[in-house]
């Protein structure tokens, strides 16, 4: 039998070890206080609709932009502001997600970002918290208020950058946007499930 598979490679158990500390996440209250950066490919916003009564049907968005100004000490002096071009919506269907970036549906050309600007953050729990704030889509802006919770914070072992991360979930209704095709065949009511990541500035 190879010695490989009896020694594994120093880099290798250097690897699982920073892997592990740094699945290990700190209190939300020690997470570095500071400006981040979004990192734009560890971030997804996932939206899913029922479809015609019979699924749940989902796509996403990435390549967010945008800064979180965190206090971890007073959250509620904390500030988010991210942007999201609608062209990076993809689902399973390649036919769909070209026919949702037309004027029928999202109108891509005439309307190339969405954008969230939160206006106030309330504390839930220890790690956990509301954000209300004004979302752009299709031209359209209305208030939104997004469930946040922490998941973790610490150096990436990849790239060395100090990064915490959130789970955030939300509801709208798409013809509140002007997005009204096919309702109620296809539902009005929108779920959200965001990851977001967030890189410390230098």
């Amino acid at each position: 039998m190879s010695t490989f598979f009896l020694r594994p490679p120093l880099v290798f158990i250097g690897l699982v070890l920073a892997l592990s500390a740094a699945q290990a996440a700190p209190a939300f209250s020690a997470v570095e206080q500071g400006t981040y950066t979004v990192d734009p490919t560890h971030t997804q916003i996932v939206f899913s609709v029922l479809h015609l009564g019979f699924t749940n049907y989902s796509g996403f968005f990435s390549n967010a932009s945008g800064t979180l100004a965190l206090n971890p000490m007073q959250p509620e002096t904390s500030h988010l502001s991210v942007s999201i071009p609608v062209s990076s919506l993809l689902t399973p269907s390649s036919k769909l997600t070209e026919e949702l970036k037309t004027s029928q549906w999202f109108d891509v050309a005439h309307y190339p970002d969405a954008k969230f600007v939160s206006s106030k953050i309330t504390s839930t729990g220890t790690d956990t918290a509301d954000i209300e704030g004004q979302f752009t889509l299709h031209g359209i802006t209305q208030p939104l208020t997004l469930h946040a919770r922490f998941i973790g914070a610490g150096q990436n072992p990849m790239n060395k950058t100090y990064t915490v991360g959130f789970q955030a979930n939300g509801e709208l209704k798409r013809s509140a946007y002007g997005i009204t095709t096919y309702v109620p065949m296809v539902a009005d009511k929108v779920h959200l499930s965001i990851a977001g990541a967030f890189q410390k500035a230098n």
